[in-house]
């Protein structure tokens, strides 16, 4: 079968390639990747951030309205996007909400009760890069230890070539990437502590212009300085 005829029937499990042309394929392919690692429940989010604070922009997800409403979107980008979750190739680092005492900064003891209360005894979250926008895959179990762990990589790899794809289907879920090739550079180099002539030297420009460059990015992001041009980019993983 060529390249283009896979692309005209909705994507499996088997077959992440294909194109996920409409919604409902999206809700199949995510409830056949849920039931492949052995998850009762799966969210796709993107983050967006105001100020300090980031919320969740739900895409798709099975979880019961109730529990959606009662967490919070709060809590939820703090699941999706927090120290566990897994950037791509990296081993999954499942939170089991009764042991929420080790999960520094992602849930109080309350939060935790409640998720488990409502069948999230165990959550697992990965980071999926779908072309310039990134976005998290929740997926979760009612029992603690039911989630096979060694699929996860496997299954993160197809969200992101099968959501790559299919980026009409969420488009203004997830935060856009408002800079330029050169305005992400800048900003990527300064994070890494370069200074404006050290970055100028290796762009091969000069000072001035890598200073507009950063200028247009602060302004890009409604930032009153650099770091908060920086922090923002990094947030929503442009940087």
């Amino acid at each position: 079968m060529t390249c283009t005829a896979a692309q005209d029937h909705p994507a499996s499990i088997d077959n992440p390639g294909q194109r996920l042309a409409s919604r409902g394929e999206l809700t199949a392919f995510l409830t056949g990747l849920a039931e492949e690692i052995g998850a009762d429940h799966y969210m796709l989010v993107g983050i967006t951030h105001d100020q300090a604070r980031a919320d969740a922009r739900i895409i798709a997800s099975n979880w019961m309205f109730d529990a959606i409403e009662l967490a919070g979107k709060r809590v939820i980008a703090s699941l999706a996007n927090g120290p566990l979750t897994a950037a791509l190739g990296a081993p999954p680092l499942p939170l089991v909400t009764a042991e929420v005492a080790g999960a520094v900064g992602l849930l109080n003891a309350e939060e935790a009760r409640l998720l488990d209360a409502l069948g999230h005894a165990e959550i697992c979250s990965l980071r999926i890069d779908a072309g310039r926008q990134r976005l998290f895959a929740l997926f979760s179990a009612a029992e603690a230890g039911a989630i096979d762990q060694a699929a996860l990589t496997r299954i993160q790899m197809k969200c992101c070539y099968a959501l790559s794809q299919a980026r009409n289907l969420f488009a203004g879920a997830a935060m856009q990437d408002p800079l330029s090739d050169r305005e992400r550079e800048c900003l990527l180099w300064v994070s890494e502590g370069k200074t404006t002539d050290e970055v100028a030297l290796i762009l091969g420009v000069s000072s001035n212009t890598i200073n507009s460059y950063i200028t247009h990015a602060i302004q890009k992001f409604s930032a009153s300085n650099r770091a908060m041009a920086i922090a923002t980019a990094i947030r929503s993983g442009i940087i």
